[in-house]
């Protein structure tokens, strides 16, 4: 009976020091762990000019520049520029944060104004259309207000 009760503690704390020992340890690196994805990397891909323009950064999504406006407010506006002996990346979008503005406007070859949620919430990016800036286009004019602001 002795031995069998000697069993049960030794298996008891080997149990209890194994759980101890990989309960404290967060630090390993488990295969069902996965760290998380790096932060975007800013990138200088095109000249912006206006106010405050180095409150949005730029970033690569996959081969879209991601221009991140989701520090703008209220109204205001830039301009987009290719940078000196580049062109217009092939893809744009921008990052806005729903309920900071109601629409944005983005002026080029042709005119396209994109109206935002208003409901606040996460930032959402916004593809531009084919067509809008083409690799002649000289300048891109983003703005952003109020919906009836940016209307003709």
């Amino acid at each position: 009976m002795r031995l069998r009760s000697r069993g049960y503690a030794v298996r008891g704390t080997a149990l209890a020091l194994a759980l101890v020992l990989t309960g404290g340890c967060t630090h390993l690196n488990w295969p069902w762990h996965h760290a998380p994805p790096p932060p975007p990397v800013p990138v200088h891909e095109v000249d912006l000019a206006g106010p405050g323009v180095e409150g949005f950064p730029q970033y690569w999504k996959r081969n879209t520049l991601l221009i991140d406006l989701s520090a703008a407010s209220g109204t205001g506006s830039l301009t987009l520029k290719p940078t000196a002996g580049t062109t217009w990346p092939v893809r744009l979008a921008f990052r806005v944060r729903p309920g900071a503005i109601a629409a944005l406007e983005v002026r080029g070859d042709e005119r396209v104004s994109l109206p935002i949620s208003s409901a606040a919430g996460a930032a959402i990016d916004l593809e531009l259309t084919p067509g809008v800036y083409t690799p002649k286009t000289p300048q891109l004019t983003v703005s952003w207000g109020a919906a009836a602001a940016t209307a003709p």
